[in-house]
């Protein structure tokens, strides 16, 4: 028990106070973070869209998201990650407030795709604050805490979502953009001395000959199929957010509340345990590794769902999820930053934002299609024999690129 505690404590060392302030900017906004999970319950529910059309309008998310990630990436590396990311905060805010005013599939879609792009910036750009301010060897652990922030908000906002959600989904939003605003103050304080001190830096020369140098992520053909995996693992995982709160109301026969309470219980195991299962990760197994066996877990999560949908398959289905993904995120932004370069981290973190937004376009209609024409069981199962084989397509794909990347520098 020593020597699990000692490693726990360990795997925080090192950090930067910059790092930990992301992760206390992210905790805020993830914190108010109660909008998403409960979309599809309240377009069905509430406003009586079919599911279909739900997933549609779910997808106008996604698309939003690819927009977003794509935008984020571009300005990073023009005007700096600083900018972007308060930016992004503090044009959320009205936003989420509007989303309650827009009753049907039409103005909701159109809403809720602006409101993603403007939110997406924010996550290039956060991920190249998290390479500047991490030193090298504390890159995979400074991604796993502001995740760790981002896990901890989704088990406070869920939760709190699903009580304020029976009682009025305006809350949802406006809570929501109170979180957008009190994080985007606090980021602009703390960061905002940080920025002008660094802007006054002068390039060196060699920094202005490496930009010329550098290629762009999309004519990077082994990145891009890496990306391409990376969009399949989160066509899988991404049924979190759109088909399995369905499935837990209309299947499990869940209320709101436990619906929201599986929900911050996923959110606070990935608190618990991640940032000492990556210090076991890194020590123990190679990326590869890592990524083969996250990924399968992930499937094994979903496919369980298909013969047995009790209480406590539930929640074993959940925690399973929670490892998977645990030994995937953190270390596929990793892989990003170990192959881009020191200039054009913003597009190569961009470029693979916009992998994961795509699912967010294809996972809730293929999700809720697939639910509706098919049945549950099949989509499950679907998705479970898909996950085996993104863990093999990572496992091989993953030492090639980087192996090359190495000979290249």
């Amino acid at each position: 028990m020593v020597k699990l505690i000692s490693v726990y404590t360990g795997s925080f060392k090192g950090l930067s106070e910059e790092s930990w302030m992301l992760a206390l900017v992210m905790l805020i906004n993830r914190a108010g973070s109660m909008v998403l999970p409960f979309l599809g319950v309240y377009m069905t529910g509430y406003l009586h869209f079919s599911i279909e059309n739900s997933g549609i309008i779910l997808s106008f998310f996604g698309i939003g998201s690819v927009l977003g990630s794509w935008l984020g990436g571009l300005i990073t590396d023009k005007i700096g990650e600083y900018r972007v990311q308060s930016l992004s905060l503090l044009l959320s805010v009205p936003l989420f407030c509007l989303i309650p005013l827009f009753k049907t599939e039409v103005g909701l879609a159109a809403i809720i795709l602006i409101q993603s792009i403007v939110s997406e910036t924010f996550r290039p750009a956060n991920s190249v604050a998290i390479t500047k301010y991490a030193k090298p060897e504390n890159i995979t652990r400074a991604f796993s805490l502001n995740r760790m922030a981002v896990n901890l908000g989704f088990s406070i906002g869920p939760a709190l979502g699903g009580i304020l959600s029976a009682i009025s989904y305006e809350f949802l939003f406006f809570s929501n953009a109170l979180a957008a605003l009190l994080a985007g103050l606090m980021y602009i304080r703390f960061f905002g001395k940080r920025n002008k001190e660094a802007s006054l830096k002068p390039k060196k020369a060699k920094e202005a000959i490496a930009i010329k140098k550098e290629n762009s992520p999309y004519r990077d053909g082994k990145f891009m199929l890496y990306s391409f995996f990376c969009m399949l693992f989160a066509i899988c995982f991404f049924q979190l957010f759109s088909t399995l709160t369905i499935f837990y109301k209309d299947t499990a026969h869940l209320s709101q509340q436990n619906i929201g309470y599986i929900l911050g219980y996923s959110g606070f195991l990935i608190v618990l345990l991640e940032m000492g299962f990556v210090q076991i990760a890194e020590k123990y197994f190679s990326l590869a590794f890592t990524l083969l066996i996250g990924t399968i877990l992930c499937g094994i999560s979903y496919a369980m769902l298909a013969f047995d949908y009790s209480i406590l398959t539930l929640i074993v289905s959940m925690t399973l999820l929670c490892i998977g993904e645990i030994w995937t995120l953190p270390f596929i932004s990793t892989i990003t930053a170990l192959r881009s370069g020191e200039n054009n981290k913003g597009a190569y973190m961009g470029m693979n934002g916009i992998s994961v937004a795509i699912a967010f376009i294809i996972t809730p209609y293929v999700g809720t299609m697939t639910a509706d024409k098919l049945g549950f069981n099949t989509l499950w199962i679907a998705t479970g024999v898909l996950a085996i084989g993104i863990a093999i397509g990572f496992y091989f794909v993953i030492p090639w690129m980087l192996k090359k990347r190495v000979g290249e520098s």
